[in-house]
């Protein structure tokens, strides 16, 4: 397989060690442990992958998900969705207060949750239609479409927009 590392292309192979960790070999060597980072993990999910060593350096950059022989694109697809954990929210089904901190209960993609919204600054817009929320305890909530949100949702969303 062809990678873009920097600064040159060189050509690498990626395996899962029995150990669980990625084992990555190119011309330089043998790098365990080695860590896929999106470089936009919301707006181009499948785009622009970086393959970082154990130290933090970047060994490889891919260009494009697609563009990987099916096993390795499988194998870079499991170990991201395990970095990249962003449920979205379908519902919501309260709020405790339209002052923050609120404490909201919502369904999300991968079921029902609980979070605390310290502050309105915590909800980003990422388009016109889509909003990034950033719970109290670190992960991060998606909207994907508010207009795909019913009713009721939309009207509590709106009051902290």
């Amino acid at each position: 397989m062809t990678s873009n590392p920097s600064p040159s292309s060189q050509p690498f192979e990626l395996v899962r060690h029995a150990s669980g960790q990625l084992v990555l070999t190119d011309a330089t060597g043998r790098h365990e442990g080695v860590v896929p980072v999106r470089a936009f993990p919301i707006a181009a999910p499948a785009e622009g992958i970086s393959l970082l060593g154990s130290d933090g350096h970047e060994l490889a950059w891919l260009e494009r998900l697609d563009a990987l022989p099916a096993p390795m694109r499988s194998l870079l697809e499991e170990e991201l969705a395990l970095r990249d954990f962003v449920p979205e929210i379908t519902r919501l089904s309260s709020v405790s207060s339209f002052g923050t901190p609120s404490t909201w209960t919502v369904e999300t993609d991968r079921g029902e949750t609980t979070f605390v919204l310290k502050g309105e600054e915590d909800i980003r817009r990422l388009s016109r239609q889509a909003l990034l929320i950033a719970a109290g305890h670190g992960v991060h909530f998606s909207v994907k479409d508010m207009g795909m949100l019913d009713r009721a949702s939309r009207r509590l969303l709106e009051r902290f927009l």
